[in-house]
């Protein structure tokens, strides 16, 4: 299979607009399609912006919702899958998601955070409940996270243990934790041996200042595409072919022991 040109777009876009945002996504995906990419990512909840505050529950809608539905659209219009981040309602409760459209409109995965990071946060969603979503694309086995999912080790670890082979992560990177875009999420690719797309917001947004610094990450640890820390668009290659050669030099999921690790499923390590 040929490589997957990835499109990473760092921007906050317009919180609290969907319409706003929907356009700069449409206008993302005609540039990253002029480019060749064939997979564009979004930061974590794009949608809607971040820091929209009490707006959380009126923005948030079904998986199945009019932002699916345009963003459905906005994919088949340019022949590229999106993923993107939004709040999802179900029934009563709402969750922090990133859903992932094909490039002919279907939803192929939907995931929900795991772990919520803050009190914002953990004031407005209900935390996922399972750790690994997974959608094949191009030959690709696509595992999907969010934010500060990536930062525990053992999460990116179980995707690497069931194929992941690229990573998505759409986040809200704040200042000062800007060395997780610079050195964390480079090792956790090298370290499970799988390409990881971390795409950021930035700017200022309400309370927040986010940092930038979106990458993707190759199996050798490498940045294979870095943005800065304004608005941007950056593509790199997801190389199927690089990444079975670099799991047959690297022994870390080979050498692994699980015999001696059963204190990490512990409730209370201590």
């Amino acid at each position: 299979m040929p490589p997957l040109r990835t499109a990473l777009l760092q921007s906050s876009g317009r919180p609290g607009s969907v319409a706003g945002n929907l356009m700069a996504l449409d206008e993302a995906a005609a540039r990253a399609a002029d480019a060749g990419a064939g997979l564009l990512v979004c930061p974590e909840m794009f949608l809607t912006g971040y820091a929209i505050g009490d707006r959380v529950p009126q923005l948030a809608e079904p998986v199945d919702g009019p932002g699916a539905a345009a963003v459905a659209e906005i994919a088949v219009r340019h022949g590229l899958a999106v993923l993107y981040g939004y709040p999802e309602r179900e029934g009563e409760r709402i969750f922090n998601a990133a859903q992932l459209i094909g490039p002919d409109g279907t939803r192929l995965a939907n995931y929900r955070k795991t772990h919520l990071f803050g009190g914002f946060e953990r004031e407005w969603f209900t935390p996922g409940e399972l750790p690994v979503v997974q959608a094949e694309l191009a030959g690709l086995r696509i595992g999907i996270m969010i934010c500060y999912d990536v930062e525990f080790p053992e999460n990116v670890r179980s995707h690497a243990l069931a194929g992941t082979d690229l990573l998505l992560v759409p986040t809200a990177q704040m200042h000062p934790f800007q060395f997780v875009a610079e050195s964390v999420v480079p090792v956790r690719a090298f370290e499970n041996q799988m390409y990881v797309a971390y795409v950021n917001r930035t700017g200022h947004e309400g309370e927040f200042e986010f940092v930038g610094l979106s990458c993707l990450a190759g199996p050798d640890g490498a940045a294979r595409a870095r943005a800065g820390r304004s608005e941007e668009l950056v593509l790199g290659e997801v190389d199927g072919e690089l990444l079975r050669a670099s799991r047959a030099a690297n022994p870390y999921l080979r050498d692994r022991a699980p015999g001696l690790y059963t204190a990490l499923v512990r409730a209370d390590p201590h």
